[in-house]
Order: C-alpha cells, then structure tokens, then sequence
C-alpha cells in the first residue's frame, strides 16, 4: 500500500480488503488501550510516591549550604565563572541558585 510493507502475524491478511482494514483498525484500538493503561499506572505511583513525601526527578548538584555560600560569594562579587570552578559545577547551575534566590516566592 503506497510503497509501505506490512509484516504481521495474522497469516497473510490482505490489508486492502474490509476484513483486513477491521483487523489493523482491532489491533490499532489495543495498542491504544495497553498505551492507556501504562500511562495510568505511570501516574498513580507518581501520585503515590509524591503523597509518601518522595522527591522526583534528578537530585540537586548543590546542597542547600553550598547554595547559600554561593550566593554569599556573588555577594562578595565573586564571578559566576569562578564560583563554578569553585564547586565543580557549569555557570547555568550558578545563574540558577542566583536567579532562585531573588524569585518571588522566596521573598
């Protein structure tokens, strides 16, 4: 059909006839619906692990207290390119702990 090759075990169904367009349509209803049920399950356990107080995504590269001397030393005038050799981290990582801390719900 239009240059595409279909190759499935359904012992030679002809994809161009009825039958066959009920049978791909069949199948196409119980990918979505196995597709469906995997994205409830996905959601439920991040709702469960979020309500038992589990922290998502990547953990942070700087404790709390090297975010705080950060922002002592920018303070101090110290450059975002030292403090980022300074704590083995990128400039993007300063200039985020920077940019945190003058953000309006941490006022």
């Amino acid at each position: 059909i239009n240059g595409w090759y279909y190759c499935l075990a359904l012992g030679g169904a002809d994809l161009t006839s009825s039958s066959g367009t009920m049978t791909m349509q069949v199948l196409n209803a119980v990918a979505q619906f196995e597709r469906d049920l995997l994205i409830e399950r996905t959601q439920s356990g991040l709702r469960r692990a979020k309500s038992e107080g589990k922290t998502l995504g990547r953990p942070s590269v700087l404790s709390e207290g090297e975010k705080q001397s950060v922002l002592n030393d920018l303070a101090e005038g110290m450059s975002v390119s030292a403090l980022a050799r300074k704590f083995s981290t990128s400039r993007q990582t300063i200039m985020r702990v920077r940019s945190e801390s003058f953000s309006p719900g941490s006022v």
